[in-house]
């Protein structure tokens, strides 16, 4: 398999909320819900850099898409990293999360491995750390 990962899919439980938090939120450039007119389609897409998207689908939807039966949320299963050039930006996107209501876990801070990150969790319980690592160079 060629990796070609350009979409992740976050189950969540209200669409509307969900979207609140991550185009108001957070910031992130979405064209907002589309696909209400099918039945368990409706979806917003979030550009998250070239060629990566990320979506957010009802649970519900997302199950029955998969044939898979709707189970607990978990949020130490997953991670989402969010790679920033400073520990400024660290600081300064965790606050951004705060205040649109993310519930902060891990206060940023200098990590063993010489990088400095926090972790916070979205209105549905997904798990985003942020984190900047001096060992990477980051393409804008």
């Amino acid at each position: 398999m060629r990796p070609r990962v350009t979409v992740l899919t976050l189950g969540v439980e209200d669409l509307e909320k969900s979207l609140e938090f991550y185009k108001n939120g957070l910031g992130l450039p979405t064209e907002g819900i589309i696909g209400q007119e099918f039945d368990n389609g409706a979806v917003a897409f979030f550009q998250l850099q070239h060629g990566l998207k990320l979506a957010i689908w009802e649970r519900k939807s997302l199950a029955a898409e998969a044939n898979v039966a709707i189970s607990r949320p978990s949020s130490s299963e997953f991670t989402i990293g969010h790679n920033v050039s400073s520990k400024n930006e660290v600081d300064e996107i965790m606050q951004e999360a705060e205040a649109a209501g993310a519930e902060i876990t891990d206060p940023a801070k200098d990590t063993f491995w010489g990088g400095y990150s926090g972790h916070f969790l979205d209105v549905d319980g997904h798990l985003w750390e942020v984190v900047w690592n001096p060992a990477w160079e980051l393409e804008d």
